[in-house]
């Protein structure tokens, strides 16, 4: 491992929580970015597809 002596300094008990807790905050505020400033996300996540439900006008 290459930076295996992180552990000295804090201990796997902290270090590794502190690790997956920011990750998870990381992941929920992407995916609220996305559904609240899109609108074809949140259709997908209701089982629409974009293509399906809107059409493109081009010009």
């Amino acid at each position: 491992m290459n930076q295996g002596r992180i552990w000295t300094v804090v201990k796997p008990t902290v270090g590794l929580p502190l690790l997956l807790g920011s990750v998870t905050v990381i992941a929920i505020l992407v995916h609220y970015a996305v559904l609240s400033n899109t609108t074809w996300f949140p259709k997908y996540w209701n089982g629409k597809t974009a293509a399906i439900e809107s059409s493109v006008t081009i010009g």
